[in-house]
């Protein structure tokens, strides 16, 4: 059995009847053009026609941007040796994830051990003038020794201590504890430890490489604060808030999205009359790494608008109309220029031209089709 289309049946029941013909009369008004259409009594009723006035409803409209996952700069961390060295050991490789504390590197170097060779032997000679100070004071007290030879063996204490306390920062900066080292236990290699937990992000040299002071041998990503960085054009700026809620999803997977908070909006405008907009994710996504491309859907409520049903607007030759009602079964068909769409609401631009007046809110589609089959 062949089906019948619900449309078709819906036209059909409006026009097949020779004495339901519908009339139009086309006129030009001064504001807008329109046409007129009259009904009978069956092709209203069939039309199933329901009829309302503009009203005030709060439309918001979407603001799209473009972005990429950015990291602050305080969450990036690039690992140096202080000293320089070579490189011994290390098995990390991009995209790692390590802990805080753990070794990312071994480096060995002539001048590690020149370093605690020097620091145990300033200890030493700090035993010797720690000594001869006291000793020199206790002469001094008594006239025994002169006040320049006690203040010499001041001098060569107070320097000690000095020296002491510089070689025991420079152990300290290369990761040697100062209290556990000794005679027996000098050795050329020292460690690299992790100073936060992240992932790594470079890793910038090879195995029997000599490093310089300045090279960073790794790059860590603290992926706690990962953040999306949004380009917004200037004319939209004000239209943000921080704390404002956005959606945000990538170009290889737009389905899923991801939701976002605006943290901080940048007022200073490129040359491309953008700014930069920092928004935090909800729930981080570890699938979402540092220079990913991201699209983003922010709402912004706007202002009380005239609006109409969704369903009372028809397009018709490249143009938008609607139905106004003119009395009994007559209708007559205006332009009308559509704004935001929201929430089955549409809004009226041109909403002045028709204040006060009575429009099709459903059956509209159904009156084009009268239309149509009269023109």
């Amino acid at each position: 059995m062949k089906l019948f289309n619900p449309l078709y049946l819906t036209v059909f029941l409006l026009f097949s009847c020779d004495d339901n013909t519908a009339t139009t009369e086309v006129k030009e008004a001064t504001q807008h053009s329109s046409a007129v259409i009259t009904l009978s009594n069956a092709q209203y009723k069939n039309a199933e026609i329901e009829t309302g006035k503009i009203k005030n409803h709060a439309v918001s409209s979407i603001i799209r941007a473009s972005g990429k996952i950015d990291v602050p700069t305080q969450n990036i961390v690039s690992i140096s040796a202080p000293l320089g060295g070579y490189l011994k050991s290390t098995s990390l490789m991009p995209g790692m994830y390590v802990r805080k504390g753990k070794v990312l590197a071994i480096m060995e170097d002539q001048q590690y051990v020149q370093l605690q060779q020097d620091y145990l032997t300033a200890k030493a000679q700090f035993s010797f003038n720690e000594s001869e100070y006291n000793r020199q004071k206790i002469l001094n007290e008594g006239k025994a020794s002169s006040d320049k030879v006690f203040e010499q063996a001041k001098a060569n204490y107070q320097t000690q201590i000095i020296l002491i306390q510089s070689l025991e920062q420079k152990l300290k900066l290369i990761g040697l504890k100062p209290s556990g080292i000794n005679a027996s236990n000098i050795s050329r290699s020292i460690a690299i430890y992790a100073p936060i937990s992240g992932y790594v992000s470079a890793v910038n040299v090879n195995k029997g490489r000599y490093i310089m002071p300045s090279e960073a041998l790794f790059e860590l990503i603290n992926p706690n604060d990962i953040h999306l960085e949004l380009n917004i054009f200037e004319k939209d700026i004000q239209k943000l808030a921080v704390g404002q809620k956005l959606w945000a999803y990538a170009n290889v997977n737009p389905e899923k999205k991801y939701r976002c908070k605006i943290i901080l909006i940048n007022k200073n405008i490129s040359g491309e009359n953008a700014a930069k907009v920092h928004c935090h994710f909800d729930q981080y996504d570890k699938s979402l790494i540092p220079g990913m491309f991201m699209n983003a859907e922010i709402s912004h409520n706007g202002a009380t608008a005239a609006v109409l049903p969704d369903a009372a607007i028809v397009r018709f030759e490249n143009k938008q109309y609607a139905f106004v009602s003119k009395g009994k079964n007559r209708f007559e068909m205006v332009e009308i220029q559509k704004g935001l769409s929201e929430d089955g609401y549409t809004q009226i631009l041109n909403f002045a031209n028709f204040l006060d007046l009575t429009f099709v809110t459903k059956g509209a589609y159904n009156l084009l089709m009268a239309f149509k089959n009269s023109d």
